[in-house]
């Protein structure tokens, strides 16, 4: 599971996820990747599940690449405990995913191995995505 090694504070507030991505909306890395269409929090346990779905059908051919990191604690308190004493213990990480981040990126594979790959990555989201290629970004003059 992806998890920080350490932070600077064991909380953290839970914020608004409003607007569009300011950064990662391109891709860096590979050829082919998916993009988030909703915004979402992805937890640690779901981004493992698409890369391993993804793996699994490239069968260990080409590249693949997480561009995000679950690195936000989530707390939970324990059943059955009364309102008040405080925030509860944090209990795992999760990703904030905007619309237009790019969440898995692909090199090394052909379009139709890389397009199924990342559309089964896809089904273990909870979040609409979209299938995008490098060529698509083209500088206009």
């Amino acid at each position: 599971m992806l998890q920080p090694k350490r932070t600077k504070f064991r909380k953290m507030q839970k914020g608004r996820m409003k607007g569009n991505s300011g950064r990662g909306h391109q891709l860096s890395n590979g050829m082919f990747g998916i993009k988030s269409l909703d915004s979402s929090f992805l937890t640690s346990r779901q981004i493992e599940a698409a890369r391993i779905a993804a793996t699994r059908f490239m069968k260990r051919e080409g590249q693949l690449w997480i561009k995000i990191f679950p690195d936000k604690p989530i707390t939970k308190k324990p059943l059955e405990v009364r309102m008040g004493k405080g925030k509860g213990a944090p209990e795992y990480f999760v990703a904030v995913v905007k619309p237009g981040r790019i969440m898995f990126e692909i090199a090394g594979v052909s379009q139709d191995i890389a397009k199924e790959a990342l559309r089964l990555a896809a089904q273990k989201l909870p979040v609409k995505t979209k299938f995008v290629v490098a060529r698509d970004y083209t500088v206009q003059n």
